[in-house]
């Protein structure tokens, strides 16, 4: 695989990071993507696609915590590798700078680029090992004031609301000592589960399923081995049944149709006793993937009412109801509703004493929005919206909206329980005891309900 080009952009358009290694493209590439990108408007899409070409180059890009980070060639290289390479290349970059934000790129250019020209070298990929890379790295980070610090990724909602989660230990760099010159042995072990669900108009559900993984991110000095017990009920495949075979499954413990794992775990005894064995390198990386079709709970529960009231008008109702225990708390939640395109105007009225909640009619989208800032576990929410039109409908107007779909995040929350039963570290001595955070998070990837 070869590149040409690969520069990180900020969200004005702003050229933070730019390393040419071919001279084989236009040194205005960045002001074409980022026009390209900022005005894409072709096929009806207001987001550009991750990969597209302009007078024979081609632009990839991902963008992370409302960063671009792009590559060019003029070549045919596989998409998906390139891709990967741009999250590997955000994904180091912060386990040496600690956290990505435009400030800690500035603020440590000089590690920046010398991060760059060990990974790419004359457009060729060497490496994107953060070990491997900490023998031919020599500069030291320019820790970002904390006060200064963004939410950059889901292990950042772990400070929201629990005490027990550090605030900025996830945001280290994996080369620079605390403060006084001592390194805090720690270790973070995030289960993240990203949920898809599809409900009927009558609310029964009609697929779901989820993409997970165990994320870990080691302080632990001197990389000892690691033992990571999962739960014992922890089934792989469904020996040959349908997906949707729940009652099968019923009582099986978790089931999990698939999975991988990072090339650094030992799978000697996962068979007997689902423990993995590893000595964890630097940086954080994914221990585990895995998808999972099992039948399970959904966190929320959508109801949506659609009513003529007059000519020209029609009222809204959404209802959300958490279903998961009172102890948890979900937290920036958005509802999102596509309207008639001859919708006009949109007036919300909420709950009596409904606290960080906000609604907004987008007039350009035709697109309802209903933003919560968090949802206690068995609450339930309701939002009507009164709609004027700018023409009378015909028809069912139940086919020209809809449908519902939300996003979410649940820290401390997981709906398919998976469970790390223990994290046990090899000592070094009797008096060696690192601290040990193990994290849950559920997140929405496609939560939708049909009208």
């Amino acid at each position: 695989m070869m590149i040409s080009q690969f520069f990180v952009l900020s969200q004005r358009g702003d050229n933070i990071v730019f390393r040419d290694y071919r001279a084989e493209v236009p040194k205005g590439s960045t002001e074409t993507f980022f026009r390209k990108v900022k005005f894409w408007k072709e096929d009806g899409n207001s987001e550009a696609p991750p990969i597209f070409n302009v007078d024979g180059v081609n632009y990839f890009h991902v963008k992370v915590v409302g960063l671009y980070f792009v590559a060019t060639t003029r070549v045919n290289v596989s998409p998906s590798l390139v891709l990967e390479l741009l999250q590997r290349i955000a994904r180091v970059i912060k386990d040496y700078l600690g956290v990505l934000n435009e400030d800690s790129f500035r603020k440590n250019f000089v590690l920046v680029y010398e991060l760059l020209d060990e990974v790419i070298d004359f457009g060729y990929v060497q490496t994107t090992s953060t070990e491997v890379l900490k023998s031919y790295i020599f500069n030291e980070p320019i820790v970002v004031a904390p006060a200064r610090l963004q939410p950059i990724d889901p292990a950042a909602i772990f400070t929201q609301g629990a005490k027990r989660m550090p605030g900025t230990a996830v945001t280290k760099s994996v080369v620079a000592n605390d403060p006084g010159g001592r390194r805090r042995e720690e270790i973070f072990v995030d289960i993240i589960e990203k949920i898809s669900v599809t409900f009927s108009s009558s609310g029964y559900i009609l697929t779901s399923e989820i993409d997970g993984t165990i994320q870990m991110k080691s302080y632990l000095s001197g990389n000892p081995e690691i033992r990571l017990a999962l739960n014992e009920d922890l089934n792989i495949g469904r020996g040959g049944r349908s997906v949707y075979d729940y009652r099968s499954s019923s009582g099986s413990g978790v089931i999990l149709d698939d999975c991988n794992f990072h090339e650094s775990v030992r799978l000697d005894s996962f068979d007997s006793d689902r423990t993995l064995s590893l000595v964890p390198p630097d940086g954080e990386f994914p221990v585990m993937n895995y998808r999972m079709t099992q039948e399970f709970k959904p966190p929320f529960h959508v109801n949506t009412l659609i009513e003529e009231a007059g000519r020209l008008k029609a009222e809204v109702i959404i209802k959300i109801r958490a279903e998961f225990p009172s102890d948890i708390i979900a937290n920036t939640i958005t509802v999102q509703m596509p309207l008639p395109n001859y919708t006009s105007r949109a007036s919300f009225e909420l709950e009596l004493g409904a606290a960080g909640q906000r609604t907004d009619f987008k007039e350009s989208s035709k697109m309802l929005e209903w933003n919560l800032k968090k949802i206690v576990g068995g609450a339930e929410h309701t939002l009507r919206a009164k709609l004027t039109f700018s023409q009378e409908f015909h028809g069912n107007i139940t086919k020209e909206a809809g449908p519902v779909s939300m996003t979410f995040t649940i820290p401390m929350y997981n709906v398919s329980k998976l469970q790390v039963k223990y994290l046990q570290i090899a000592k070094k001595s009797s008096s060696y005891n690192p601290y040990r955070w193990v994290r849950y998070v559920t997140q929405a990837n496609s939560y939708v309900a049909r009208i």
